[in-house]
């Protein structure tokens, strides 16, 4: 999968994805994985957990929008997600 497949959206000058895991605990653990990949990358997204929900926006605040710095951490998140 890449970051330009109809899973992600541009929204407001982000990347963005909404994912709905089968329960909450699945979906912290989601959060957990992503967020060990945001601190290896020093680059870190915008995390909205709602229930069994996550939505995830990836954006380069200090360029302005989406880089290929965002498109290539939005391919990571999407292997984290699994079959």
């Amino acid at each position: 999968m890449t970051a330009d497949d109809s899973d992600w959206a541009e929204v407001d000058r982000a990347l963005e994805r909404t994912l709905e895991f089968p329960s909450f605990p699945e979906a912290i653990a989601f959060v957990n994985r992503l967020a060990e990949v945001a601190e290896r990358e020093s680059h870190h997204p915008d995390i909205a957990i709602s229930y069994r929900q996550v939505t995830v926006r990836w954006t380069t605040h200090s360029a302005g929008g989406i880089t290929d710095r965002d498109r290539a951490l939005a391919d990571k998140t999407n292997r984290l997600i699994g079959p």
